[in-house]
């Protein structure tokens, strides 16, 4: 079985950041690849409440193209082929099914939400564990030590430090450039600034 992390989101669009922590991330905890989940627009629209959200096959088509020069890379579209957001436990069983053992990557700001926000989070750590990437100065172990829920999960919680130089990038950021009319240089890589022009 081989042995990823599974590293979902709304990839709307995916940036500099999303990339080199994903790959960062894999060198740091010794897995095989980065499987990159992205979620379905509707979703995204309805649930997250997000303005503006590419559409699935512009999102899908982004990531593709940026797995090409990255083989440490992989894309699934798999949430985005079913008729409702799956829950990640559920996508995580399916990517095990497929003979992928994908421990679940997330930032900071998602650890905070785990208790209160996310479904099967016990299952998750338990099963597949979690790698989370430090983020805008977060401490995840003072974040962890502040929860019980948290605490009684932490030896199945990889903690990993951000590099400084990809703070401040977010889709968010790109977005706005964007709609300004203006190029996100270097917010996102080569391939993709082409695919937004």
């Amino acid at each position: 079985m081989r042995e990823a992390l599974a590293f979902f989101g709304a990839f709307n669009p995916p940036t500099t950041a999303h990339l080199e922590l994903a790959r960062y991330a894999m060198e740091q905890t010794g897995r095989d690849t980065v499987i990159f989940v992205p979620s379905r627009s509707a979703y995204i629209r309805e649930e997250q409440g997000k303005d503006f959200a590419f559409s699935d096959r512009q999102r899908l088509k982004m990531l593709r193209v940026a797995a090409e020069g990255r083989p440490w890379m992989e894309v699934t579209d798999w949430e985005m082929r079913q008729d409702r957001q799956p829950r990640t436990y559920k996508t995580l069983c399916h990517l095990r099914a497929e003979g992928i053992h994908a421990a679940l990557l997330m930032g900071s700001d998602k650890l905070k939400e785990l208790e209160h926000g996310w479904q099967q989070v016990k299952e998750i750590a338990e099963e597949f564990g979690i790698v989370c990437l430090a983020r805008g100065g977060d401490d995840c172990g003072e974040i962890i030590r502040g929860s019980a829920f948290l605490t009684a999960l932490e030896k199945r919680i990889c903690t990993v430090r951000t590099p400084e130089k990809m703070k401040g990038i977010s889709s968010t950021k790109v977005r706005e450039i964007v709609s300004r009319g203006e190029r996100p240089e270097g917010l996102v890589p080569p391939e993709i600034l082409r695919l937004l022009e």
